[in-house]
Formats: C-alpha cells, sequence, structure tokens
C-alpha cells in the first residue's frame, strides 16, 4: 500500500521516456524535447510551442507540488521498515511547510519559466512591449507566493506580525488576478477590440459560430481567475484548518479546465493574427480552414517567408497578401476572408 503513489507515478515516468517506437513515441519526444526547451528557455530562441507549454505548467502548479510532496514524504516521513511506515516528526508536518523554502522555489518554477522567455524575446526583438510587461505579469506570481510563504510560516510559528504579511498576500493576489485577467481577454484573445464592429465586446474576426461561446468563456475566465477569494474567505470565516485542502483539490482541476478552455481561443487568435510576433508552427492548428489552404499553410511555414502578425511599426523587405477562404460556418450568412501578411524573417524555422 505504502509503495502505490510512488508505483504510479513511476509507471508514467517509464511510459513517458520509453524508448521502444510505439505507444505515441513520437508524441512523447515532442514533448520531452519541449519541456527541455521550456527549461532552458534563456539560451535558444523561443517559438509558439515553448510558451504554449510553459502556459499549460502555470495551470498544473498542484501537480508540481504533489509531485514535491511525494519525494519528501518517500524521503524524509516513510520507514519500510515500520508496520504504519510512518517517521515520528515530533509532532511537526516536514513535507506541508515552508519552513525549507522547497515548496515556493516548486510554486514559482512555471512563472519563472514564462517569465525568462518573455526576457528572453525582450532580448531578440528589442520590444519592451508586449514582452517585458509580459514578464511583469508572471513577476506577479513571485510575490504571490513569497507572502504566501511568510504568512504561513509566521501564523505556525504564532508571530504577532502574521496579519502584515496576510494584507500584502491579498494585496498581491488581487494585482495578479486583475493583471492576468486583462492578459487573458485583451492579449492573449485579442477580444474588446474597438474595430469588432457587430462582435460586440469580441473582435473583427471570430472563428466558432457562436459569439455565445466567447461570452461564456469570459464569464468563466472572471470566475476561475478570482477562484481563491472563494478559499481565504472559507478559510478564514471557518478555521477550519482543513478546508484549503478541499478546496484546492476542488479548484486544481477547474484551474485545468480553465486553461482548456482558454487554449482554444488563444491559438484561434494566434492564427488569425499572429499577435505574439513569432513564426507559424506545425505544432498546433486550428480547424476552420479546408484541406488546400491548409497544405498551403504549411508549405508556408516551411519556407523562408513566415506568417508575421500585422501589429506595430516594422521594415518590411518584401510584402504581400493572399486571402484564404474559410470555409462556410452554420450560422454564417456569407463567406468571410482571412488576410495573411507574409514577409522575410530570419527567425529559426
Amino acid at each position: 500500500m505504502q509503495a502505490n503513489p510512488l508505483a504510479l507515478y513511476g509507471f508514467f515516468l517509464l511510459f513517458l521516456i520509453n524508448p521502444i517506437k510505439t505507444c505515441y513515441y513520437k508524441s512523447r519526444f515532442w514533448l520531452l524535447k519541449l519541456l527541455f526547451r521550456v527549461v532552458t528557455a534563456p539560451f535558444h530562441r523561443v517559438g509558439f510551442a515553448d510558451f504554449w507549454l510553459a502556459d499549460q505548467l502555470n495551470s498544473l502548479v498542484v501537480v508540481l507540488m504533489d509531485l514535491e510532496y511525494m519525494i519528501c514524504f518517500y524521503s524524509f516521513e516513510l520507514d519500510w521498515r515500520k508496520h504504519d511506515g510512518l517517521i515520528s516528526s515530533e509532532g511537526k508536518d516536514v513535507c506541508n511547510s515552508y519552513s525549507y523554502g522547497v515548496r515556493a522555489v516548486i510554486q514559482c518554477l512555471p512563472a519563472w519559466f514564462r517569465f525568462v522567455q518573455c526576457l528572453r524575446r525582450y532580448r531578440d526583438t528589442k520590444r519592451a512591449f508586449p514582452h517585458l510587461v509580459n514578464a511583469g505579469k508572471y513577476s506577479t506570481s513571485f510575490f504571490v507566493v513569497t507572502f504566501a510563504a511568510l504568512y504561513s510560516t509566521h501564523k505556525a510559528e504564532h508571530h504577532a506580525d502574521s496579519h502584515i504579511f496576510f494584507y500584502l498576500y491579498i494585496s498581491c493576489l488581487v494585482i495578479s488576478s486583475c493583471y492576468t485577467l486583462v492578459w487573458d481577454l485583451k492579449m492573449d484573445w485579442g477580444l474588446f477590440d474597438r474595430n469588432a464592429g457587430e462582435n460586440t465586446f469580441l473582435r473583427e474576426e471570430i472563428v466558432y459560430p457562436h459569439k455565445a461561446y466567447y461570452y461564456s468563456a469570459i464569464v468563466e475566465d472572471v470566475l476561475l481567475r478570482f477562484s481563491w477569494t472563494l478559499t481565504v474567505t472559507l478559510s478564514t470565516v471557518s478555521g477550519f484548518h482543513g478546508i484549503s485542502d478541499i478546496l484546492a483539490t476542488v479548484l486544481a482541476p477547474m484551474e485545468v479546465f480553465r486553461r482548456f478552455v482558454w487554449n482554444f481561443f488563444r491559438l484561434e487568435n494566434e492564427h488569425l493574427n499572429n499577435c505574439g510576433e513569432f513564426r507559424a508552427v506545425r505544432d498546433i492548428s486550428v480547424a476552420p480552414l479546408n484541406a488546400d489552404d491548409q497544405t498551403l499553410l504549411e508549405q508556408m511555414m516551411d519556407q523562408e517567408d513566415g506568417v508575421r502578425n500585422r501589429q506595430g511599426k516594422k521594415s518590411w523587405k518584401r510584402s504581400y497578401s493572399m486571402s484564404l477562404r474559410r470555409p462556410r460556418l452554420a450560422s454564417q450568412s456569407k463567406t468571410r476572408d482571412t488576410k495573411v501578411l507574409i514577409e522575410d524573417t530570419d527567425d529559426d524555422s
């Protein structure tokens, strides 16, 4: 029984690194390659798939924390020779504590990966916006984790100044949530465009057939970005020590669902506007183009001429436009065209 969690994680690890060309071999090693690029982000150019995967990791912090807890538990709290299997810690919860700073570091890792990716993008492009502004968004996570750790340790030791760190923790949470929410809606999804026309509060070009999808996603993103208020309120008001762990267990899969929804609109916006200023890639695609247009796009992605975004001032060596006809959607009465601008680029393929 004691080895069950370890066996489960071991099975997943062996499945991932299995060198035999079966069981999604290409997909598994594509993932491993991207994970390596995410961890080593400061040392090479950043592509769309790199920062996309790093964003997914930001929604899997609880999973990383569980992995850290499991390693700590098997290292410091388990005695295989005893019947109950536990090492006496004299009432101290070693693995669930911030005392040694390990949990705080693990919590900061996903945000750190995106932070250094943004700095690398700034180094390559010399553009403060959006890269330094985006880096500032991820830096707010460092303050949230720091003050959460300080509040937790001071409260456990019954320090009189613990309430100060609590207020700082809440303030940083509010700033971080507002910052990330605005970035989600305006920059990542491209919504609230002034030129949206009939697509109120959305953008001029939309792919999905029903506007309700977008409005529902906005509401869902707002609610889940501020879901921490429920945890803080109940744990403070109720005084029940275990309520935080229960809510964390409930909210963790909801955050994964939020990221799942986020992916649809982020990838849609990237393909329509290429607003992230990265080369178009073949790793991830959106479905609304027909087969001929999809083949043409893939050929463009493999050539030196790449798809670029239409924002900002650029010095164009050579540019031309091409009209790609989007298939008629069930809710649309006429065909709409998507303009894709192409220019010479020296980005890595």
